[in-house]
């Protein structure tokens, strides 16, 4: 069971039993901060930033008495490859990095769509994208700002904690978000954490304070009289008196756009897999700069300090033996199984990116140059995960799409809530150009030209190219006309033929 599955339980007993609102809001957060689900999401947002386990790592060895201690004279190299970064950001260029087309017939809902989902929301999408692949799921927040504009803004997932009305998880009863902010008492810096929790009704603001569930006159939450005890999810101002009304949404104001459908980071994959990748590789580099070529083997030096021996090795690089008393050096080859290293590093890596679903440049697989139907063989895992990916961001959008028609109705009066809206996502795949530019020109009079433009190799903007196609179209028909080459009732006339 999952940690907001367990906080809808909480909340569920605690409405009947003698709990409060916020004794139960409480508890979830309690239940919610160390949780497993919250950790991953955390380590997923480290490992994207380089910031890895071998990073903590210390040698050990064992001292007196058999206890572990850490052994500061060996090399302690940790060596981090970042490899979860690279998968994410693959995905998200695979799948965004050329932007998405958003059709409708509809021209006038058409313009107003393109207004809103513009190019920073595209490069929001983006970030959403990633945000989900680190966490699990990423979080949308719609809102009016300051100065009553219709705005977007992504949240940490790990400050969200859901309440979902349904078990597949489509439509939130509530949310409760905790965060920390930093405030000044005079000159002392301190963090405070925070809480909202967004409901049907509008939204409760709290701060965290010294209060615990064993006092049963606290809940530990104080009602935030900085921000407002409560507010509506939004307001609006009558432009005549200046008069703000308290609104709601009928719905609660956050899109949740997840990785997959259930719900978990690619971290929670990948990290034993990273973890020992980075241990092999850093154990390999000590071993290479702790263990010397070759082990001194002693003869007749019992009374010799082991530290004294290796120090006057390195500085005058000789030994004195003495040879009555049958003093002797001599010196044994280590060998490192390089092989199994090797082979190891490999296998590891290979898994990584098998289970990952991405695509490993610097495998064999791609010296060849592959083209045609081995290039969509190289790409059918990331492909596979992308498809996973689509299918819930195209869930997510249809959602929030909800919210765009509402303002648009309370904006202009104008209700596109029937209309037909399709989101395109243009994946970015390395392909033979000229087998897919053929199949564009094949596919004219099967499919709209909206759509091959969507696909053909050479376009970036869908709506951009297809606004200079119609200039163009344009341009050459004024040319004609002008030159009498065609004319409303009959076909030019060739230079040479009389008509009869």
């Amino acid at each position: 069971m999952s940690t907001t599955e367990e906080v809808i339980q909480i909340i569920e007993k605690g409405a009947k039993s003698a709990m409060t609102d916020e004794e139960i809001i409480k508890q979830g957060i309690d239940d919610w901060l160390p949780s497993q689900e919250r950790r991953d999401m955390l380590a997923g947002e480290r490992y994207y930033q380089n910031k890895a386990d071998i990073l903590e790592r210390k040698r050990m060895t064992i001292g007196e008495g058999g206890a572990l201690i850490e052994a500061k004279n060996l090399a302690n190299n940790k060596i981090v490859h970042g490899f979860l970064r690279k998968l994410i950001d693959q995905k998200a260029g695979y799948l965004l990095s050329k932007e998405m087309s958003i059709q409708t017939k509809n021209k006038v809902y058409d313009e107003l769509l393109t207004g809103i989902f513009d190019k920073g929301f595209k490069r929001l999408l983006k970030s959403l994208l990633k945000e989900s692949s680190k966490k699990g799921r990423a979080w949308l927040h719609v809102y009016y700002d300051e100065e009553g504009r219709f705005r977007f803004k992504k949240l940490p997932s790990e400050e969200i904690i859901p309440l979902w009305k349904d078990a597949a998880h489509t439509e939130l009863d509530a949310i409760i978000r905790v965060y920390e902010v930093d405030e000044y008492e005079g000159k002392k810096k301190t963090t405070i954490q925070k809480v909202e929790f967004w409901h049907s009704k509008g939204v409760n603001r709290y701060v965290i304070g010294t209060g615990s569930l064993a006092v049963p006159t606290t809940s530990g939450l104080i009602p935030d009289v900085e921000l407002g005890e409560f507010s509506s999810h939004f307001a609006a101002i009558d432009g005549i008196e200046k008069a703000e009304h308290a609104l709601n949404w009928e719905r609660i104001p956050f899109i949740c756009f997840k990785y997959n459908e259930d719900e978990l980071p690619l971290i929670s994959l990948l990290k034993s897999l990273i973890d020992d990748y980075d241990r092999s590789k850093s154990d390999n580099s000590n071993n290479l700069e702790d263990i010397p070529n070759s082990i001194f083997k002693l003869k007749g030096y019992d009374g010799t300090d082991l530290g004294e021996f290796r120090r006057n090795l390195m500085i005058y690089r000789s030994v004195k033996v003495t040879a009555e008393d049958g003093a002797d050096v001599e010196t044994m080859d280590v060998n490192i199984n390089t092989e199994a290293y090797k082979l190891h590093t490999e296998m590891t890596r290979s898994d990584i990116y098998e289970f990952g679903r991405g695509v490993d440049t610097q495998a064999d697989s791609f010296a060849t140059a592959p083209s045609g139907e081995a290039l969509k063989f190289l790409y059918a895992d990331l492909d596979m995960d992308a498809n996973d990916i689509e299918n819930e961001f195209q869930a997510a959008l249809e959602q929030l799409l909800w919210f765009v028609d509402k303002h648009i109705f309370n904006t202009t009066g104008n209700d596109f809530s029937d209309e037909t809206v399709n989101f395109l996502f243009n994946r970015d795949i390395v392909i033979n150009e000229t087998q897919v530019i053929t199949d564009a020109k094949n596919s004219v009079g099967i499919v709209s030209d909206e759509t091959i433009l969507a696909n053909h190799p050479w376009v970036t903007d869908t709506k951009e190219e297809m606004k200079r196609k119609e200039a163009e179209e344009k341009t050459s028909l004024d040319r004609a006309q002008e030159y009498g080459g065609l004319t409303d009732d009959k076909p030019p006339v060739e230079a040479g033929v009389d008509e009869k």
